[in-house]
């Protein structure tokens, strides 16, 4: 056995998680010459998913080593003039081909093209805003919903 580190590393846990949705928003249209505007409250964004690229430039998962924890970034909150938030970007996790991934002892996917693309942690969706409530007989809601959170699991890569 040599000193190369870099030989041993055929196997490696991390955590995913997908980002969280954006929340909905309460707001009220206010403007000069319109008394009574109604909602306006905007739509939270969708969190970014993690997704596992093959990329053979890569021949191990010594980068696995240092960093274990990877999660898409969280969506947008909404706004007021009906403006929805932005939607999370989504984090690409670059694995060498070959690499099988596991989900406990059930096995999930295999890898084997340059440029693959395995969805492992979906974002979560974003909350709504106070204009989905209005009705008629309640033409100014008071409340809006959360968004969701994202997926989040622990992978073994060998």
């Amino acid at each position: 056995m040599g000193d190369d580190p870099s030989a041993a590393i055929d196997e490696a846990h991390i955590s995913v998680k997908g980002g969280d949705g954006g929340n909905g928003v309460v707001s009220f249209r206010r403007e000069k010459y319109v008394p009574r505007g109604g909602p306006d409250g905007g739509d939270g964004g969708r969190g970014g998913d993690a997704v596992l690229r093959g990329n053979r430039g890569l021949n191990t998962l010594l980068a696995f080593q240092h960093q274990t924890r990877f999660h898409g970034q969280a969506g947008g909150n909404g706004r007021g003039a009906n403006q929805h938030g932005k939607r999370g970007a989504d984090t690409l996790i670059d694995v060498p081909l070959g690499t099988v991934v596991l989900e406990g002892d059930q096995p999930l996917a295999d890898i084997v093209v340059d440029g693959q693309r395995v969805l492992v942690a979906r974002g979560g969706k974003g909350g709504i805003g106070n204009v989905h409530f209005a009705t008629s007989t309640n033409r100014a809601p008071r409340m809006a919903r959360k968004g969701e959170p994202g997926d989040e699991r622990w992978l073994t890569l060998e």
